[in-house]
């Protein structure tokens, strides 16, 4: 396998592609436009990882059986509160940023877009 990466697709993909670069200290890794103001496909690179984002044609339902979670470890807290911060603006559903069973510092948040998030320490 050459990689994996994490595909979103959402309405307002170029907005979203900020709102992520923003909440994950990410770096656009290529954005290729769809003629209709969003993105037939993009990629930011979030911590070594790829989140692909493109403009998804049809409406969305908010969440769905998929979620993409961050696993920071122990030192990662600023991490996590940042991307707390900023993918709880209009989210659909944000918990505490809190501790739980597993970590000390954790959120799930639905985001403004749909998707689904799982970050912790």
């Amino acid at each position: 396998m050459l990689r994996s990466m994490m595909q979103v697709y959402v309405k307002g993909s170029t907005e979203a592609v900020e709102f992520y670069k923003k909440a994950f200290n990410a770096e656009v890794l290529c954005a290729y436009d769809n003629g209709k103001g969003g993105y037939m496909h993009s990629e930011l690179n979030a911590y070594g990882q790829v989140i692909a984002v493109s403009e998804i044609p049809e409406e969305v339902k908010a969440g769905n059986t998929m979620m993409f979670c961050f696993h920071f470890g122990e030192g990662g807290e600023e991490n996590v509160r940042r991307a707390y911060e900023i993918l709880k603006e209009g989210a659909v559903e944000c918990s505490a940023l809190d501790k739980c069973d597993y970590s000390p510092l954790q959120f799930v948040c639905i985001d403004k877009f749909g998707v689904t998030w799982c970050v912790f320490i």
